[in-house]
């Protein structure tokens, strides 16, 4: 599940429950009620953290509820795209606080977001398919290619499935800034949303420009011709 706090113009979305946060059609389904409670709720300038209690910010899709079942998996598959599609389209800014390990689609969800920060005393950024015989789906790595600019970086990512630390991400231009502890990361991520509200700009139009900016991932996300299913997830 998740709770959803707002401070002013700031909208602080927190996965909680389970220490790993493994993404199941439950948490989609909170998550996106709480984005729809966001969008509802905004005002002209507005900012959306999103963060997690415990080791975990979020270790990828729920696979043991999965079990290998076709159609659960292209449900889960389709609660995440539609949640990323909210982030994609969501009038505001966005800020990933990842206070914990980002694993597989937990890792895809934290970059979904404007901006990554993260904490740099626990935790790790990794893309765990290649480990565990898993294909990673197509619009995984759009996402991956819009938001990770070196070409190396993106490799070791994809194809030596490292586990990328805070300090590290931040070298590599994966995520924007590391900070020493789960408080800092998110006071880090209050401040720049703080600032970010100052600009005043309007929310619709950051959308839209967002949208074209990242028009190639906005259209490989609701690509479904293309299941991986073989992928398992």
């Amino acid at each position: 599940m998740c709770s959803l706090e707002k401070k002013g113009n700031i909208f602080i979305l927190t996965l909680t429950g389970n220490d790993e946060h493994r993404l199941n059609p439950t948490l989609l389904n909170s998550i996106k009620s709480a984005l729809h409670r966001v969008r509802q709720q905004a005002t002209t300038s507005s900012v959306l953290i999103t963060t997690a209690h415990g080791k975990f910010f979020s270790n990828g899709y729920d696979i043991d509820w999965a079990q290998d079942n076709k159609s659960r998996i292209i449900l889960i598959d389709d609660l995440l795209r539609s949640v990323v599609s909210e982030l994609l389209s969501l009038p505001m800014p966005t800020i990933a606080a990842v206070t914990g390990h980002a694993s597989a689609a937990g890792y895809i969800l934290a970059l979904s977001h404007d901006y990554v920060l993260m904490r740099s005393d626990r935790g790790f950024l990794y893309m765990s398919e290649l480990d565990i015989d898993h294909v990673i789906p197509a619009w995984f790595i759009a996402i991956v290619d819009a938001k990770v600019g070196d070409a190396a970086a993106r490799r070791k990512i994809v194809m030596q499935a490292a586990k990328v630390t805070a300090k590290e991400a931040v070298r590599l231009g994966i995520v924007d800034s590391a900070h020493d502890s789960v408080e800092e990361t998110v006071k880090a991520a209050v401040e720049l949303g703080g600032n970010l509200v100052k600009r005043g700009w309007d929310g619709h139009v950051y959308a839209e420009n967002r949208k074209k900016f990242l028009g190639h991932v906005v259209k490989a996300v609701g690509d479904v011709s293309e299941r991986n299913i073989e992928s398992k997830l």
